[in-house]
């Protein structure tokens, strides 16, 4: 059977994920199952975590993601650690291999770092009431 799996990825931010999931976990698989999930795992990793569900319908994974408490459980992660894409999560590996990198070599060098920009004193305060052109501290 070909399914087409979803996942959802929490990575550790302000609380970790591992509490998210601990929290979430038995509603998202029970909402998982009882609309057509075949198969899900929870996976453990270095960032967080990523719940992965399986569906032989692309139409159940809709129905799924509208639920009441699927909604509540991603509505509890902050928007900088949830992702929620169409395939298997975290290091599940790509669908072609990576090309290597470019070989380090021994004499390279490293990029210039720019100067920061120096830091300018205010010109001296002038007093309104001081009229213009003549020096503050001549008026007496």
């Amino acid at each position: 059977m070909d399914l087409s799996w979803w996942s959802i990825e929490v990575r550790d931010g302000e609380f970790p994920a591992r509490q998210w999931r601990d929290t979430h976990s038995a509603a998202l698989i029970e909402a998982a199952v009882t609309h057509g999930a075949k198969d899900w795992a929870w996976r453990s990793e270095d960032f967080g975590v990523v719940f992965e569900v399986g569906f032989a319908d692309a139409s159940d994974w809709q129905r799924f993601r509208q639920l009441p408490a699927v909604v509540a459980a991603l509505d509890a992660v902050a928007p900088d650690s949830l992702y929620v894409y169409r395939g298997r999560g975290g290091s599940a590996g790509a669908v072609q291999p990576r090309r290597p990198g470019p070989v380090p070599a021994a004499g390279a060098a490293g990029l210039p770092i720019e100067p920061e920009p120096p830091i300018l004193a205010r010109p001296p305060f002038e007093s309104p009431m001081t009229p213009a052109g003549e020096d503050p501290l001549m008026v007496a």
